[in-house]
């Protein structure tokens, strides 16, 4: 069930959008984004605004900007929590549980379980005793349940292309039933494949909705698969 519908950004509230991070590509030119889906993604290059508008949407959910649930204080920050600042939000009905899973502090949120000693939420083993892989498959099979707003920041991450599949089983099972909804930035083909998910693609211009085949992700991908040779040779042409 989709419990987040939509995204806006209320500009007015600002006298410089010319400072980050404000003057993101993809988040300068945005005034709003519908969500009204079970799962969504956001797709597109590095630096472009993906990551950026996700944690701020986060942290204007009540998560730390670090990652975790709503209980979860890293005592972290981030530009990212100045443009919550201006997002506001539209829920039918608001949900309070959930998770932000933000790949690139994943340590620090494993640190902070260790220091809290507990870990029954999360498999009843540290995350820092597992290899990163296992950990985050750990995180989505023991912490992820219920009627609640999932938020993950490139979760392929850690995660060969076998365990990508097995999250893309544990987001099928969730949002099946009518309980989750999944928010996703991902550079994976696989994961942003999921059947029916809508896909929002980030660049210069702002939020673009494509089709999977249309994503560049894909057609590089299958482009490269259909002949490496022709790849290989362009990329080391002149050696």
């Amino acid at each position: 069930m989709a419990y987040l519908k939509r995204i806006t950004l209320n500009w007015e509230r600002i006298e410089n959008r010319n400072e980050y991070p404000f003057n993101v590509p993809a988040v300068a030119n945005l005034d709003s984004l519908d969500l009204d889906h079970n799962v969504v993604f956001f797709v597109g290059e590095n630096g472009t605004g993906k990551s950026t508008l996700l944690e701020a949407m986060a942290y204007q959910c009540g998560f730390s900007i670090g990652g975790g649930g709503r209980n979860n204080d890293l005592g972290l920050s981030d530009a990212s929590a100045l443009l919550a600042s201006i997002i506001r939000l539209s829920w039918m009905p608001k949900v309070t549980s959930g998770f932000f899973l933000r790949a690139e502090t994943f340590f620090d949120f494993a640190k902070y379980l260790d220091e809290m000693g507990n870990y029954d939420a999360y498999g009843g083993k540290s995350l820092n005793e597992q290899s990163h892989g296992e950990a985050f498959l750990s995180l989505f099979l023991n912490r992820f349940w219920g009627k609640s707003l999932y938020i993950l920041d490139e979760p392929e991450a850690a995660l060969s292309p076998q365990r990508q599949f097995a999250l893309l089983s544990i987001i099928h099972d969730l949002e099946q039933s009518n309980n989750a909804q999944f928010i996703i930035a991902t550079h994976s083909p696989i994961l942003m494949a999921y059947p029916g998910a809508v896909i929002y693609q980030c660049d210069e211009d702002g939020f673009e909705l494509v089709n999977y085949e249309e994503t560049d992700h894909y057609r590089l991908t299958k482009a490269f698969l259909n002949n490496p040779d022709k790849f290989f040779k362009e990329l080391f042409r002149g050696e």
